[in-house]
């Protein structure tokens, strides 16, 4: 409970008042009215209840559970970002000063005590002094400029030629998402399709057969099936179904590729290596497999495409079309994890304090344990707005 009042205070959902939800935030949150689904979505939602799960009107509630609207922050169709939100009300305070086109290259130390940033701009390499440092770059970034600055696995940091300031084995470890595998199919001939139209307007999150973990599992319908990561091997005009695992047992790492920070940190998922998560990402794809067979999808998708006969005729055959096609959600969590200092793999303290250092905190998706159930917007907002109290109140 002590994070609630973080969440309803950078909200205003403009359609559910409750205990649980803002009023009076920055940022706008709406759900897409049912009579504006599209038919994939509603197709969707339709087969959904039909194979027994519960309508979810609103997929913010603590206790939320099935199919359902998602909760969005894109009024119009433009995304409100922090920088469109809190960012823009704040510019003209002369006590704050937004620099663009900056390359953080490393953080500067005097003992165990960070003192300044050297960072990068216009060809020139300069200092700025700070008596506090706040590191938010990301589940990606946040642990390579700690890894660039000294700090980090002692021995990984010696092989790339950097001096160790502090022996922090967790930085770059831990690296959580959420794999997706998809469903892709190709729409029928007279089927039409916006492509100004939303994407995506509903989804399922259910708990996977004998999980201990509640809503570890989500599918997304989306009415557009376009290149992902700048291949085409989608028929166009097709729509496909998301089979997301929301609570993977697997972790990756990020380590250094150079001790250079124009040079891309090497970026290890592990996805799918525990067979847990092939079990559950397997019974999701063989349940979308089954909604498509749904009579409201007739008039919508001729085939499917993607997984084959061939490929579901068995469990190796699946994870094998698992692994070949698995991609991630963009949201990498966990990488500078908070724990105490009895967890050796931890790197910040309870209020982001980095782990036996001073004058430094880490405040983005990087510092939670795992990544959450849920898209990680705001959380990472939340933790934002935690550490700028404690910013505030000198702790």
């Amino acid at each position: 409970m002590d994070v609630l009042p973080y969440f309803r205070k950078m909200e205003t959902d403009l359609d559910i008042s409750d205990d649980f939800h803002g009023s009076e935030g920055p940022i706008p949150v709406r759900r897409f009215a049912r009579e504006t689904w599209l038919p994939f979505q509603q197709a969707f939602v339709q087969s959904c209840l039909e194979a027994g799960y519960p309508a979810d009107e609103d997929m913010n509630h603590p206790d939320s559970g099935g199919v359902g609207p998602i909760p969005m922050n894109n009024p119009e169709g433009v995304r409100m970002s922090t920088a469109l939100t809190f960012l823009r009300e704040v510019r003209h305070r002369l006590n704050l000063t937004v620099r663009a086109n900056v390359v953080v290259r490393r953080i500067l130390f005097e003992g165990k005590t960070a003192v300044g940033v050297e960072v990068e701009s216009g060809g020139d390499v300069f200092q700025v002094e700070a008596g506090q440092i706040v590191l938010s770059a990301g589940a990606m970034a946040s642990p390579q400029i700690l890894m660039l600055s000294g700090i980090g696995p002692a021995d990984h940091l010696r092989a790339m030629g950097i001096p160790v300031v502090h022996d922090l084995p967790g930085v770059g470890q831990n690296l959580r998402d959420h794999p997706i595998v998809a469903v892709i199919c190709k729409a029928r001939d007279d089927h039409e399709q916006d492509p100004l139209a939303p994407r995506t307007q509903t989804a399922l999150r259910y708990t996977a057969a004998g999980s201990p973990d509640r809503n570890d599992m989500q599918i997304m319908a989306s009415s557009f099936s376009t290149p992902i990561g700048g291949a085409d091997p989608f028929e166009p005009g097709g729509v496909r179904i998301q089979c997301i695992l929301e609570l993977a047992d697997g972790a990756g790492e990020v380590r250094l590729s150079a001790n250079d920070p124009h040079t891309q940190p090497s970026l290890n998922y592990r996805y799918l290596e525990p067979e847990r998560d092939r079990e559950r990402l397997r019974e999701a794809v063989r349940l979308s497999v089954s909604l498509l067979e749904h009579d409201a999808f007739g008039p919508i998708v001729a085939e499917i495409i993607q997984p084959s006969p061939d490929d579901l005729a068995s469990d190796d055959a699946l994870d094998d079309y698992m692994r070949r096609t698995v991609f991630n959600t963009t949201h990498a969590s966990g990488t500078c994890k908070m724990g105490p200092n009895s967890d050796a793999m931890a790197v910040v303290d309870p209020r982001l304090n980095v782990h036996g250092l001073e004058n430094i905190k880490v405040a983005d998706a990087s510092v939670m344990p795992n990544v959450i159930r849920a898209n990680t917007n705001c959380t990472t907002i939340m933790i934002g707005e935690r550490c700028a109290d404690w910013l505030k109140a000198g702790l």
